[in-house]
Parts: structure tokens; C-alpha cells; sequence
């Protein structure tokens, strides 16, 4: 049986008479990379400060390995929000200064932080000045600041927020790396969908404080909950749009991807409605499932509705 890196039970907070976060349970195993979904003011945030102790919780108990309270922080390293360094010390310095706050000293600190500069590909700019660093760089000196005194659990709140493409990919190929090969268990919040699907292996969706859903990707990407079946087929637009025009069975939705067209079947299969457009004469280059996304399971979850 896996081992629970973190659980929480009935975590609430509330800010007046409104509760920001309201009887939250989750549950991290102990390798996952755990996405941590949910709209705008959810309580994404809130809910992982309470977490790391940041601020006060009104109710629940949070188990890491097992551990309690200070015990159990002893786990943790994370990145809440934007991160923050002193821009006139180098990235060296950054982390020497974070090695104090952390009560490492000495050949330990010194050994501490070359590993981790090193373990995120910043050795070759450790001694510059971080207010020359690109923001993929920060972020990774970030990061490098979590894995100070190498913790069993990362906390990341939207480590990719504001990044390029290149930047962002640099760190999603960090956070995968961390997981599969230093074996750190990773709770990420994010909410560029597409990036959680390609890295985490299992996901919870708050909406208005509350958790809506929790599982494996792949359980809940085939866990359709809409009745429709869409493909998307490559061909000629207007011979396409004509032919299924006198087919009662098939509803044109809209645009797919690569310049595809995207069709509703009802009560046909798709062998069939192929068939059916070389009898009309369109020219097929490609027929490809509408496959579930995260995005739908997200839309569903969130709205309560079937994504459309």
C-alpha cells in the first residue's frame, strides 16, 4: 500500500462570516506529482498557507508522513506566491542566506548549496548578482531554496506563473526530474491545465473552498460524464460541411485542431460516417477521436455542467 505523504481533514478558514476553505480533505501519496487545481480565488492559496502554518487555520488536522505541526514542517520545502530574493546577492548568497533561516551552518550549508545549485543547472551563475537573472532563472534559484536540506515534499504555488515557453518548460522538466529521479513527492497548484496533465500523475479540483473532485488523471479523463462522441476529421471544410449536411446523424460543432473539423455522432460509428464521406466523394486525410481533456473534466467539475 502507498505511503500518504499528506493528509488533511476538514481544513477551514475563514476571513469573516466567509469561508475561503471549508472542510478541505486531501490526500498526497507518497510519489505522486499532485495537482492542485481550481478557478481564481478558490482558495488554492489560502489553503497552502494554512498547510505550511503561514497563517492560522479555524479547523482540521494536517498529517506530513505521519508528522504533526513542526515535526511534520521539517518535511517540506515550498514556493508560495512570488518568490522573493535580495537582488544585489548572488545566487550563492541567496542561498547561504536561506541555509541561516534554516539552521544549517558551516561545510553542511556549503555542501547544501552547491548541491542544489548544481541540481538545477545554476552552478555556472551562482556567483552572479540575481537581479540579472531571467525569470526561468529565478524560479529555479527558487526551487533550489526548497530543496535546501533535501525535504521529502515540495509545495509549489504556480511555479511557471509568468514564465515563457521556454522558461516554463524548463521548470516542468525540473519538477518531473525531481519526482522521478531525487524521488520527492510534489504537490503543484497551477492552473495552466495543459502542463498539469503532461506532469502529474493524480489531481484534486477545489471550487469555492470546497473539494469537487480528486483522483488519477487517467481515471478521470475516462470518466466522461457528457453523453456526446466527437471525432475530428481532416478533409476539404466546404465538401465536408455539405456532405454531413444530408446525414441527420452527425452535428458539425466547430473548428478542431490543424485545420480539422470537428463532428457530433448520434447513432452512427465512425467506420460508418467514414464510409459514408468517400461515398460523397470528400477526400479524408484523418479521422481522430476528440479525446477528454483536463480542461473538460475541469469546466465539468467547476460549473457543474458537461463541457461543451
Amino acid at each position: 500500500m502507498t505511503a500518504e505523504a499528506l493528509v488533511v481533514r476538514g481544513l477551514t478558514r475563514r476571513y469573516g462570516r466567509r469561508e475561503a476553505v471549508s472542510a478541505l480533505d486531501l490526500t498526497v501519496h507518497e510519489g505522486d506529482v499532485y495537482g492542485f487545481l481550481g478557478p481564481n480565488g478558490a482558495g488554492k492559496t489560502t489553503a497552502l498557507r494554512c498547510i505550511l502554518d503561514l497563517i492560522r487555520r479555524d479547523a482540521g488536522e494536517i498529517r506530513i508522513f505521519g508528522d504533526v505541526g513542526r515535526a511534520a514542517r521539517r518535511h517540506v520545502g515550498a514556493i508560495v506566491e512570488t518568490p522573493a530574493f535580495h537582488n544585489w546577492l548572488s545566487g550563492r548568497e541567496n542561498l547561504r542566506l536561506a541555509c541561516l533561516y534554516a539552521g544549517l551552518s558551516g561545510d553542511t550549508a556549503d555542501r547544501e548549496v552547491e548541491r542544489t545549485l548544481e541540481r538545477v543547472g545554476l552552478s555556472a551563475r551562482a556567483k552572479d548578482p540575481v537581479g540579472g537573472y531571467s525569470l526561468g532563472m529565478r524560479q529555479r534559484l527558487a526551487l533550489a531554496r526548497t530543496l535546501l536540506g533535501k525535504p521529502r515534499l515540495l509545495l509549489l504555488d504556480e511555479p511557471t506563473n509568468g514564465l515563457d515557453p521556454t522558461g516554463m518548460r524548463e521548470v516542468r522538466d525540473l519538477v518531473r526530474s525531481l519526482a522521478l529521479t531525487d524521488r520527492i513527492t510534489v504537490l503543484l497548484s497551477s492552473h495552466l491545465l495543459a502542463e498539469v496533465q503532461q506532469v502529474c500523475n493524480r489531481v484534486g479540483i477545489l471550487s469555492e473552498g470546497r473539494l469537487k473532485a480528486e483522483g488519477a488523471v487517467s481515471d478521470l479523463l475516462a470518466a466522461d460524464v457528457s453523453v456526446r462522441r466527437t471525432v475530428e476529421i481532416g478533409a476539404d471544410p466546404g465538401a465536408l460541411r455539405a456532405a454531413v449536411a444530408t446525414m441527420p446523424e452527425v452535428t458539425v460543432e466547430g473548428p478542431g485542431g490543424e485545420g480539422r473539423l470537428r463532428v457530433r455522432l448520434a447513432g452512427i460509428e465512425v467506420p460508418e460516417l467514414v464510409r459514408r464521406l468517400v461515398a460523397a466523394g470528400v477526400a479524408i486525410e484523418s479521422v481522430l477521436p476528440d479525446r477528454r481533456n483536463l480542461e473538460d473534466v475541469f469546466v465539468e467539475v467547476t460549473s457543474g455542467k458537461p463541457s461543451s
